[in-house]
């Protein structure tokens, strides 16, 4: 292996150790993994439009003085924010890494999370919009 191959390797490597993806953090709460913590990063008023229903609302500022009440010692933590345009996970995730805490990115943030098609809780209850055939095109799954 040369040199370069062995840096990509290991660039590669850590991107999936400190990233997820909508469709594996789905799978993850939909399989009940244990210990998983889903934080949405973002604001009250975007929190009130809609979320992830098993996530817990810690907006970025208030990681330091509430992770220890609602991250149980043990889980795994994973960030998300609005979407790809977005890099208000990954300070989230940067918070909790220098609080400790093993921390993961969700890629794709809430947008990607209704683009595929996933549940969404807002004041109205839970519902799902239809998956967007650019992100999840219907009975074709990507196979990654």
């Amino acid at each position: 292996m040369t040199m370069e191959n062995a840096d990509a390797v290991a660039h590669f490597s850590a991107r999936l150790r400190f990233e997820t993806d909508v469709s594996d953090v789905h799978a993850d709460l939909e399989a009940g993994l244990p210990g998983v913590v889903l934080i949405d990063t973002r604001n009250d008023v975007s929190w009130e439009q809609g979320h992830v229903p098993q996530a817990v609302h810690v907006p970025t500022a208030q990681i330091a003085a509430r992770a220890a009440e609602v991250v149980p010692p043990g889980s795994r933590v994973v960030t998300y924010c609005w979407g790809p345009g977005c890099n208000g996970a990954t300070k989230a995730a940067l918070e909790f890494a220098r609080l400790g805490y093993p921390v993961r990115e969700m890629l794709g943030g809430f947008e990607y999370w209704v683009r595929e098609g996933f549940p969404v809780r807002d004041r109205n209850g839970v519902s799902a919009r239809p998956a967007d055939e650019l992100t999840s095109p219907a009975g074709v799954a990507c196979g990654c």
